[in-house]
This record gives structure tokens, sequence and C-alpha cells, in this order.
């Protein structure tokens, strides 16, 4: 497949920068923390403000409320896996421990447990009707079927003829099926596939944040997912939309790291992030609540210089005054 090639190639060229700049990195880790806390928690609509989430991430605050709970937790899991996860055991108790970080503060009894009645994935459609997205496997079956799972990928990893990446994403799509725990799925999920690409050897879920990734094409994600997991009890469903859109994303991160690290060799590293953001935007206008979001840490004084400085080299222009001014990017480098 192209896009294989395509995430080999950036692979190396990604490896090729650590070896020559690994400070350079730093700044980009410490985005991409708070980026995927507070992406990966927004998907399921469990919020607090940046500023919170920065103090949750930093551990320098303690949560105060239910969605900070979830956040917190979500921060000790994600920090397990940038730690260990290439070393972890990817067995199922390990799955189950790592629900248990995730549950941690919210003192949720089932937290680190298989679901043990039968849950369904609802959508709420614009008239206000709930509609099914899919049936995920019973309660009942879910702790074989989370055996055979475990055991067939890392069968099919060992000895099969699969890259190892189709893997990943046949693992994420089965587990998003049987949905084994009766809360917590989905934040589950883009943890586990972090965990799976650093036992593959792919990192740049360090460096980028692939749930912010995700977020920002939450739509795509839910057609994936609705394409491949039409038939999957039945055994007729097919790989290829979620496949695609998995790849996808991995190769969008790889394109990302190697804007933000080009910047960052030229340029401060507060300034890079902002810089690149705007160099980035797929669409010509922005506001500076999404700077915020693409620097997070970073003072909005200092942000307003930056903007000024692009403003005064003909880069960008102000369309308006005051905090909910929007701005237009009128040139790149």
């Amino acid at each position: 497949m192209t896009a294989l090639t395509s995430i080999a190639e950036a692979r190396g060229r990604a490896e090729l920068y650590r070896q020559q700049n690994p400070a350079g990195l730093e700044t980009l880790r410490k985005v991409a923390l708070i980026q995927s806390t507070e992406a990966s928690n927004a998907i399921e609509n469990i919020r607090a403000p940046l500023a919170r989430i920065e103090a949750l991430v930093a551990e320098t605050t303690t949560p105060q409320t239910r969605s900070e709970q979830e956040i917190a937790g979500y921060r000790d899991a994600l920090a397990t896996i940038h730690a260990n996860g290439a070393d972890i055991p990817f067995e199922p108790r390990y799955v189950q421990q790592l629900h248990g970080y995730l549950h941690k503060y919210v003192g949720d009894r089932d937290a680190g447990r298989w679901k043990s009645i039968d849950n369904e994935v609802q959508e709420r459609l614009p008239d206000g009707t709930m509609m099914v997205r899919f049936k995920p496997v019973t309660a009942a079956l879910t702790p074989g079927a989370m055996d055979d799972l475990h055991s067939e990928f890392r069968h099919a990893l060992d000895t099969g003829p699969y890259p190892p990446l189709l893997l990943c994403a046949a693992y994420v799509l089965d587990f998003t099926v049987i949905h084994p725990f009766r809360d917590g799925n989905g934040r589950m999920s883009r943890l586990i596939t972090l965990w799976l690409l650093y036992i593959v050897g792919h990192d740049v879920g360090r460096y980028i944040s692939i749930e912010k990734l995700v977020d920002s094409s939450r739509v795509t994600y839910y057609e994936a997912l609705g394409g491949s997991t039409r038939g999957w009890h039945e055994s007729e469903h097919t790989l290829e939309p979620w496949t695609s859109y998995f790849l996808g994303v991995l190769l969008a991160a790889y394109k990302e790291l190697e804007s933000r690290t080009g910047a960052l060799a030229g340029r401060g590293s507060k300034r890079a992030l902002i810089t690149s953001f705007i160099d980035s935007l797929m669409v010509d206008e922005f506001a500076i609540a999404d700077v915020r979001q693409a620097a997070p840490g970073v003072s909005d004084g200092y942000i307003n210089r930056v903007l000024a400085d692009l403003k005064g080299q003909g880069r960008i222009r102000s369309l308006g005054t005051g905090r909910s001014a929007r701005w237009q990017r009128l040139s790149k480098d």
C-alpha cells in the first residue's frame, strides 16, 4: 500500500531529526500531552477550561469536578503508555489495568473490569431520536472475545504475513466492536492505538497528538468505523474504510511532525508553535483561541506579540478588534 510506504519513509526522517536535534522535541512532547488529554476527552463530551487541563496534566492541581476526574485519569493512563508502552505485555489483564488508571479518580466500581451487562453504541440524531450505531459483543462473551483477540493478534504479529500497522488497525476495530467495558471504551481505543504504535515501533504519538487529529476529523472517524463495523458479527465486514482512516491519521501525524520540527529548527520553540500552526491551516482565517489551543502554555501576551510581528511582515491581517477578532493569513513562508 502507498500509505504504508509513505509512513515508513516518514518514520525514517523523524528518526534522523531525533538524532540531530533531540532537545527540539521536548516542546512538542509537552504540547502533545495536553492536546491528547484534551481532545480524547472532548470526543466524549468531557470538557474543562484549557487552563485547568494544563494544570491537571502538569499535576499542579487536583481534580475538582467529575470531568476533571476523568481528565486526570486519562492523564495517568497516557503517562503510563508514554513511559512503558513498548515494554508492557500486550495482554488482556494489562488492558484492564489501563482501564483502571483511566477511572482511578471517579470511584467507578467497574474500573478495570469487563462489562457485566450488555451495552449499545448509540448516536443522537438531529431530530433528537437515538440510533444504534452498532451492537457490541454481549457481556457473557466479552472475556473470551478479548482473550481470542489478543491471542490472534499476537500470533499474527509474530508469524503472519500482514504488515504490523494493518494488524494494529484491525485490533482497534475489533476492540471497538467488542466494547469490553461498561464505560470509557472510546478513550480506551485511542489509548490502545498509541500503545500498539509503540509496540510496532512508531512513537510519533509522543510528539504529535493522535487524539487531536481524530478529534479534528471526527465525522470521517465515525464514518470509517460505521463502514467497517457493518456485518462484523457475521464476519462479512470490510476493513478497508477503517484501515484507510487509521493509516491516514498516522501519516498526517508524521507530516505534522515534519512541519513542526522544521519550524523548530529555525525559530524559537514558542514562536515556532504559533507560526507553524498558522502556516499549516487548511483555511485562511483563525482566531486567537485557535492559536492558544495549538500552543498551550504560551501566554496571550506572547501570542499577541507574534501576531503583531507577522502582521508587520504582511503575512497576516486583523479582521476586527477585541478578544474575539479573527485574523486572515495572507501568505506563507
